[in-house]
């Protein structure tokens, strides 16, 4: 590696060579005493207002002796480091920090006068609350931080900033609480970062293909979320948090099934009101998964799963239909998924108003022209419905239906038991960082149940997780 050499052309000329590119300028100036000074800067990221204030103008008008120390005095940033590679200089540079260099020094400066364009905290739109905070994570790393370390004002808070992306050099910060998140999982996690070799990391859902033990699964290993409090209190089980710059979306191992049917206003609304939500979107996302593969699967095999009265309903509503049921279940959920991606991508009004032209108007055509019943629009608007009761999890519950159909057109109930079986089964043996994935339930932890599709109130929840292995087990010490 080539370090600094104290010769300021040759060091500049160097560092020059290593960034080509045209919007990296320099600026030299001399001080008081004749001593030679160079800046080097990227233009587009770098506040050059903030450089001139706190860099340049102290500089050209110091008259102290030319050594890194007192250099370093007369700048008066907040954020001031030395560093002897060019190429780690190079680095800094590209990131927004200015590299001040001079005749006689050893080291180059790096000054933190990073220009930063970023929106502000404002509610995530993926998870409205009624009660509790409103606070979102936003697209830059350092601020999603302070978010997290204004709720921990613990110095057993440990944030590890983590480069990962050869071209990118994207920043990853490692969250966990020392003394209360497994020593292992942590090492796991670390090592796991520092072996990821990509040239650009974009966003956090990245990583989570290096970050999970079955990188193909339909199920996902690593829980996500764009709130600093569900964020924090996962840390708090014992989880290890992942903050990536340029990513709203925060990154939590090991990851639980159970996480995705809890929200945070559970926490912040009566037990009662808690169970009676947390249980209704479990039967939600139940009743969306099967209700179409049952209704193929009672027309197809087993008529006399339908009530004598809704039968007759559903006879005279399929007398006329060309298609087969599975044909026009498939049909339709297939509308369904076209409406839903294009009202998603279209301009906002655009959006809005497709959506009001599928559901109504095509909806409604369709019907009356009798190319679909109305029991089977009914039914995939419910599922569809039913789907977002539990929206961290649309991906794998859209395709787990979509199974469930193909089995139900082809084999009936007993693919459906057979396909419900193997997903259990499935569900059952995988784990990820030393924690199962349907855990507290299987393998059975019937203290950790007090947080599961039922919630106890805080008061009983005495203990993190055991599933989590956690060594400070005790959260809440109860006085009596």
């Amino acid at each position: 590696m080539t370090s600094i050499t104290g010769v300021l052309k040759q060091d500049a000329e160097k560092l020059k060579n290593l960034l080509p590119a045209e919007d990296i300028l320099t600026f030299d100036f001399q001080n008081g005493e004749g001593l030679s000074f160079q800046c080097i800067f990227a233009d587009a990221v770098t506040d050059k207002e903030l450089l001139a204030d706190e860099v340049l103008r102290p500089l050209q008008t110091y008259s102290g002796k030319p050594t890194t120390d007192e250099v370093k005095k007369a700048v008066i940033s907040p954020e001031v480091r030395t560093e002897k590679n060019l190429q780690k200089l190079a680095d800094e540079i590209l990131a927004g920090n200015p590299v001040l260099l001079w005749d006689g020094a050893d080291e180059g400066l790096i000054v933190g006068t990073k220009k930063v364009f970023v929106r502000s905290v404002t509610e995530p739109p993926t998870d409205v609350v009624i009660k509790g905070p409103r606070e979102g994570f936003i697209e830059d790393v350092k601020i999603n931080t302070s978010l997290v370390r204004r709720r921990f004002k613990t110095p057993d808070l440990k944030i590890e900033m983590i480069k990962i992306g050869r071209q990118s050099q994207t920043v990853v910060a490692m969250c966990y609480l020392e003394g209360t998140t497994v020593e292992q999982t942590i090492k796991d996690v670390r090592k796991k970062l520092k072996e990821i070799d990509i040239d650009y990391i974009p966003d956090s859902s990245y990583l989570t293909h290096f970050l999970s033990s079955r990188p193909y699964s339909l199920m996902k290993q690593v829980g996500a979320t764009e709130k600093p409090d569900i964020f924090c209190a996962k840390i708090a089980e014992g989880r290890v948090g992942l903050l990536v710059d340029g990513s709203p979306i925060a990154l939590t191992v090991p990851y639980l099934l159970v996480e995705d049917f809890q929200a945070s206003e559970d926490y912040y609304v009566p037990e009662y009101r808690a169970s009676f939500t947390r249980i209704l979107r479990l039967f939600a996302l139940i009743v969306a998964i099967y209700l179409p593969a049952f209704y193929i699967s009672a027309q197809l095999f087993k008529l006399q799963l339908f009530p004598v009265r809704l039968l007759l309903t559903i006879s005279g509503a399929i007398q006329d239909i060309p298609l087969s049921p599975s044909l026009e279940m498939l049909l339709v959920l297939l509308v369904l998924e076209v409406l839903n991606e294009a009202s998603i991508r279209m301009p906002k009004y655009v959006g809005m108003a497709l959506s009001v032209v599928g559901a109504l108007v095509l909806g409604e055509t369709a019907v009356s022209a009798g190319f679909v019943s109305t029991p089977a629009i009914i039914i995939i608007a419910f599922s569809g419905i039913g789907l977002y009761a539990v929206p961290n999890l649309i991906e794998q519950t859209s395709v787990l239906r979509l199974a469930m159909l193909f089995v139900a057109g082809s084999v009936g109930t007993y693919g459906i038991i057979l396909l419900t079986a193997f997903v259990i089964l499935y569900l059952v043996t995988t784990e990820n960082y030393g924690a199962p994935l349907v855990a507290p339930f299987a393998p059975l932890v019937k203290r950790d149940l007090r947080d599961t599709f039922v919630k106890y109130n805080i008061g009983s929840l005495k203990t993190r997780p055991r599933t989590l292995g956690s060594k400070n087990k005790r959260r809440l010490k109860r006085h009596e």
